[in-house]
């Protein structure tokens, strides 16, 4: 392989990292950190790369090396932190010398093809999340057991309704309004004796936490265009939330007038 074919596959090399990390939730100057450290170790001193939340545009070439530039979009999506491990810990192998070029290629597209985790899981995760933050803001265990079986349900229609067939938006919308309606049907039948812990911790897996707080980390970082779409898309899903708790609240006070609650 000629050196323009070697550059030519560094630069390809350090574009899939920065787009499995960016893709995945990680914040902007890992990227560009990760990017930039791939050149630099392989002998490519010309490459630049400038990364927003949702696009990654990289050049490269001087006199000594080949003319590069690519652009990339990438859709604002979730977060997938065992991917970023895994280009973090791959770029710290790539520093102590253990991989050529194209085997970093061969390496970041097995990461990119890691299988997320089961269904079965995340269902439970999010049962278990709930039960232990309604929990955590006061709830007693008979109402940590009423947010388990909501929190349970929630990501089931998060994975197999909303997420397939509902845009973001609607589909938070339609998980506040479920979990409001889930929680205040369980406490009217006595499964529950505290409303709002139920319905707080019933809610948790619906929030960007990680999305909200990267997007701080990129704002601190001087990366304001990045991080205000960040937490503008965070800052929507906050607010779809909230309206499909209220919406559910709304519907109830206005065919009971509110008196069981």
């Amino acid at each position: 392989m000629d050196d323009r074919s070697e550059q030519r596959e560094v630069l390809e090399a350090a574009m899939l990292a920065g787009h499995i990390l960016l893709e995945n939730g990680a914040e902007i100057f890992r990227v560009e950190e990760t990017m930039d450290r791939i050149c630099h170790h392989y002998g490519i001193q010309s490459g630049s790369s400038f990364v927003l939340s949702n696009g990654i545009f990289t050049t490269a070439g001087n006199q000594r090396e080949e003319i590069f530039a690519k652009v990339q979009h990438i859709p604002v999506s979730g977060t997938h932190l065992d991917r970023v491990a895994a280009v973090n810990q791959l770029s710290r192998e790539i520093e102590a010398g253990s991989f050529t070029p194209g085997e970093v290629k061969e390496k970041l597209n097995e990461i990119q093809k890691m299988p997320g985790k089961p269904k079965q899981m995340q269902i439970l995760a999010s049962g278990i999340g709930s039960a232990c933050f309604c929990y955590l803001f006061g709830g007693n265990l008979k109402d940590a057991s009423a947010a388990f079986c909501s929190g349970v349900l929630l990501y089931g229609y998060l994975i197999y309704l909303a997420g397939p067939h509902l845009s973001k938006l609607v589909g938070n919308m339609g998980g506040g309004a479920f979990v409001t309606a889930l929680c205040t049907l369980m406490y009217l039948l006595r499964l529950g004796d505290h409303l709002n812990y139920m319905i707080i911790g019933s809610i948790m897996p619906l929030i960007p936490g990680v999305a909200f707080t990267n997007a701080i980390r990129d704002i601190a970082d001087g990366d304001y265009i990045a991080g205000s779409v960040r937490m503008l898309d965070a800052l929507l899903v906050f607010f779809c939330i909230a309206m499909g708790v209220g919406l559910v609240f709304g519907l109830f006070h206005r065919f009971t007038g509110g008196g069981l609650l």
